[in-house]
This record gives structure tokens, C-alpha cells and sequence, in this order.
């Protein structure tokens, strides 16, 4: 059966079936094709979109801009400072306005709930650059990488995700590896298990049951044998500094390490990182937190300059994958 997804709003995964999802997928490896060959496109000429940010981004502003302006599209950015939605204006209204204005919304910020409602108020297709629960646009661009440095399908890789199991990415994940098939592990701290959402946690498992995936919350380093894909998460962001100490205490042990690389016994074990990362101490937060007796680094930099990371890959990729949202929800 042929895929339509026009006038469709990407908020979550789970809104979408596994054979839509691999359309998204395929129709981002033809454009990537594109692209490299230099083939100006045209498939969003005509279309106008805007990109509404209440958290900061360099990967996700510039895959939407990029990704819209290489199909002919034109781009508003609004930040926090430039929209009155929430303040001056509600968010109804907002969207309702920007809805007659444009052909696509992006939304990057907190509330998955705001994302939601622009859907449900703007009339044109929205699409979710972030929440705190969900990330995506960011598993798209990491299945794209998967499928071009993974010698397998995906309904045969083994995804863990390491460290801090209870944000937006490892719940994106969830959600991502159920709808396709694939085994997912989150390996974090036992402490931690108990605060990992049991809704997001119900939610993909019911999915797994249809689709053959798996679901795992472990603190066993015995339960990364066999990944195919090694993936983590900063420890703590700008505006977390109270929080450091404790997560570097608990998360410090499940630092990605060469050695941790080894654990999986495949020698062709890929590392992946939604970026920004903390791999080294040239950042003004890492060097702070350094001279304060805090390591934040999640990975070392030598995973995350061997031959194993494939991080940079999957940042370009952002822009693909974008890109075929884009166009498959209003070209």
C-alpha cells in the first residue's frame, strides 16, 4: 500500500507505523543521494516554514534550514525573544496565526504537551525538534546512520543506550526500536531504574509485542554483549551545574570507555551521540567543572575520535532525515 504522510504532523514515533517510518527512511537516503550529487531540488518551492525555539540548538537549526532552503523552501526563526506565544499572545492563538502564515511549524522546547497543541491549533503540519520526553527527529537521523555502517537489517541490531536513563533520548529510543523491530537496552544505574517513565516504558513494550523488539532496563554490564550501536547522552546541561556532583557520582561508571567498546565483544560495534558532547575538557563547562574536582565527560575522546564513532555521520544526517519529514508531510 502506497505512503502518504501530506498534512501529517510529526510529533513522536508513535504516531507513525513501521512502514511509514522506513518510507521517511527511504526517502532520506534518495535525498542524501541528491544532495551529494549536486542536484538542486525543488520539491518544497514555494512553501514556507517557521522554526519556533525555545531551547538553543546548532544540529536542529541548521538541518531545518538547510534541509528546507536546499528544496526551494523559504525559513522564519523565531526564539523566545522574537515570538510572543505564551506571553503577549496565547498558544492557540499563535498557532492559529502561524498557521495562515506558513506551510510547516517546528517546535523545539520543553512541554511535549506545547508541540501538541500547535498540531492540534495550527492547521498545518508541526513537527517536534524536541521535547523532554522525545527526540524525533534525532532517531530518524540515527536509523539513517545505523543502515549505513551496520552490516545488518534493523530489526537485527541491538541498540544500548548508557547513562542517564531517564531522558528525552533513551524514551526516543524506546519508542524508535519498538516500532522497527529492533533490541533496545537501557544500562544506566540501578538507582535510576524506578524513575524511568512507566508510562514511555508500557507504551513501547505494548508496540515491541507487534513487532518483535525488545525492551530492557539494566545496570548489568553483561546486558551490552552483542550491541551493535553504543549511545549516550550529556550528564547534565547549561543550567544543571547544582546537579553534577550527584550525576557524576552515579553516572561516572557508566562513563563510554575503549574498554566498554570491548564489553560488547563485536569488533564492529558503532558509537553514536546526539551532540553537543563532553569528550574532552576544551569546553568552558567541562574546564570549569574540571578545576571544581567534577570529570563530566560521558565518553572518552578516544571512543569518540576512533574509528568506531560514526558521530559526525549521524549530524549530517539530521539534515536528510529532516528534510524527508519536510517534504513528506507538505510537498
Amino acid at each position: 500500500m502506497a505512503v502518504n504522510l501530506k498534512g501529517r504532523s510529526f510529533l513522536t514515533l508513535m504516531d507513525f507505523t513501521p512502514e511509514e517510518i522506513r518510507y521517511m527512511l527511504d526517502l532520506a537516503h534518495d535525498l542524501k543521494a541528491k544532495k551529494r550529487a549536486g542536484i538542486k531540488g525543488e520539491l518544497l518551492r514555494g512553501k514556507n516554514i517557521v522554526l519556533l525555539f525555545e531551547k538553543t540548538s546548532t544540529r536542529t537549526r541548521c538541518a531545518f534550514e538547510v534541509g528546507a532552503m536546499d528544496e526551494g523552501a523559504g525559513v522564519t526563526f523565531l526564539d523566545s525573544k522574537s515570538s510572543q506565544m505564551g506571553k503577549k499572545e496565547s498558544l492557540e492563538d499563535t498557532a492559529k496565526v502561524l498557521g495562515r502564515f506558513y506551510d510547516g511549524i517546528e517546535y523545539r522546547g520543553y512541554d511535549q504537551k506545547v508541540v501538541e497543541d500547535l498540531a492540534k491549533y495550527a492547521g498545518v503540519p508541526v513537527w517536534n525538534g524536541l521535547t523532554d520526553v522525545d527526540h524525533p527527529t534525532q532517531i530518524l537521523a540515527d536509523l539513517l546512520t545505523i543502515e549505513e555502517h551496520v552490516a545488518k537489517p534493523l530489526n537485527r541490531v541491538k541498540v544500548v543506550f548508557v547513562g542517564d536513563i531517564r531522558n528525552n533520548m533513551a524514551y526516543a529510543w524506546m519508542y524508535g526500536c519498538a516500532k522497527m523491530g529492533m533490541s533496545f537496552v537501557a544500562y544506566g544505574p540501578a538507582e535510576l531504574a524506578d524513575q524511568v517513565d512507566a508510562d514511555v516504558v508500557a507504551r513501547a513494550r505494548a508496540v515491541a509485542e507487534e513487532t518483535g523488539a525488545s525492551i530492557e532496563i539494566s545496570s548489568d554490564i553483561e546486558s551490552i554483549k552483542g550491541a551493535d550501536v553504543l549511545y549516550t547522552d550529556i550528564w547534565a546541561s547549561m543550567g544543571e551545574e547544582d546537579q553534577i556532583p550527584d550525576r557524576v557520582r552515579m553516572l561516572t561508571p557508566f562513563r563510554v570507555t575503549k574498554e566498554m567498546l570491548e564489553a560488547t565483544g563485536n569488533d564492529d560495534v558503532i558509537f553514536l551521540h546526539c551532540l553537543p558532547s563532553f569528550h574532552d575538557f576544551e569546553t568552558t563547562m567541562a574546564q570549569t567543572q574540571k578545576e571544581l574536582g567534577y570529570d563530566i565527560r560521558e565518553v572518552t575522546d578516544d571512543v569518540f575520535k576512533s574509528k568506531h564513532s560514526k558521530v559526525f555521520d549521524e549530524a549530517e544526517n539530521r539534515m536528510h532525515t529532516i528534510k524527508a519529514v519536510m517534504v513528506a508531510t507538505i510537498a
